[in-house]
């Protein structure tokens, strides 16, 4: 039975300024939660702002405590039904994820098992991409972090694009001749461009070889998006799904034919048991997968579905997790492998180290 839980908010600055093509950020905030049943606690978080903490310590609380902590299934409906009414989308989602993810993160260690295995392994590691290259960085920084992560043996490396920056091409430029011919060059506009703008920007991005352009207008376009993925390059993949917060609009994008592709975020998908039915959504079109952020949770999930290509590796959570949790998952030569030695998830949260970070909510 869970008998209780707790939730904190924590926010961390960035190590310098940040941005995309379309924001601008100085620090993040991490919705952390812990459920308690049979003298363990799960863990579980989602990047999210205090308000989503907010919804999981009194709505989500009411439809937790006294359940059974093995029921992840039943405990997800009746999460999503509590935040029908508030906005079952957005900060909802969240709520409902963070609490997933510690269910399913409880469930392991009650069981003795890690996530990745729990939930029936299909591998035991999973390639990543290294991802930042904001297009705040100067050229330095850009051709640095993106020419380190290829050095260092990952496959796959992605920058930011668009926005107000005028010299598109030649950050590309940067960033091909730091990584070298051999890494496969990514790029994300985060929803910066229209359809017609987007396929000049393609055209433009085949010349240095890109390989993956995500998100080149915004994920709520469909249309758009289909639009650019038939007319782009062929050896460009075009890519999307990090805002989808149910598994209807995971549907809805793959009916639409808007992707080479499916991005997922199980932060926002309704944790590990939305990652999943979005997962078996993709598989039954054959659509691979790719993760988004939290890469210490998504080393898990995507060492276990199937279609899952890649995770991202994001410069960001990467640092942000090792600041806050032990048994971050690591990285060696472009594979993130999940211990499995490590019940759950495998982490515990740096309790002294992360209570300089907390914020009320």
């Amino acid at each position: 039975m869970i008998e209780d839980l707790h939730v904190t908010t924590y926010s961390v600055p960035t190590d310098g300024p940040e941005s995309d093509g379309t924001l601008a950020w100085r620090n993040t905030e991490v919705v952390v939660v812990e459920v308690e049943a049979g003298g363990m606690r799960g863990l579980g978080y989602t990047y999210a702002h205090a308000a989503a903490g907010k919804l999981v310590d009194t709505v989500l609380r009411e439809v937790l405590v006294g359940g059974d902590e093995l029921a992840t299934e039943r405990l997800y409906e009746r999460m999503t039904q509590a935040v029908r009414n508030l906005g079952h989308v957005g900060l909802g989602a969240m709520a409902v994820s963070a609490v997933d993810i510690a269910l399913w993160d409880l469930k392991g260690k009650l069981l003795g098992q890690p996530l990745f295995r729990l939930l029936g392994a299909a591998r035991d590691a999973v390639s990543v991409y290294g991802s930042g290259g904001f297009t705040s960085y100067d050229d330095a920084r850009l051709a640095s972090q993106l020419g380190r992560w290829a050095s260092d043996g990952m496959r796959f490396v992605k920058m930011k694009i668009g926005g107000c920056v005028p010299d598109e091409g030649d950050r590309v430029k940067v960033a091909r001749d730091a990584i070298g011919p051999k890494a496969e060059l990514f790029v994300d506009a985060n929803g910066a461009y229209a359809p017609k703008e987007a396929l000049r920007v393609a055209e433009m991005l085949a010349e240095y070889d890109v390989r993956w352009f995500e998100e080149p207008v915004s994920s709520d376009d469909l249309e758009g998006l289909a639009f650019v993925r038939d007319r782009a390059p062929a050896c460009m993949d075009i890519a999307a799904g990090e805002y989808g917060w149910e598994p209807r609009y995971f549907e809805r994008m793959l009916a639409a034919r808007a992707v080479d592709v499916l991005q997922i975020d199980a932060t926002r998908a309704g944790g590990v048991t939305g990652f999943m039915r979005a997962a078996a959504l993709a598989d039954a079109r054959a659509v691979p997968l790719s993760t988004h952020c939290a890469p210490a949770i998504h080393a898990q999930v995507g060492c276990a579905a199937a279609r899952v290509r890649h995770l991202e590796w994001f410069y960001d959570h990467v640092r942000i997790e090792r600041i806050l949790f032990d048994g971050a998952v690591a990285e060696r030569g472009g594979l993130a492998r999940p211990d499995p030695s490590r019940p759950g998830l495998g982490l515990e949260l740096r309790r002294s180290d992360a209570r300089r970070y907390a914020v009320a909510i």
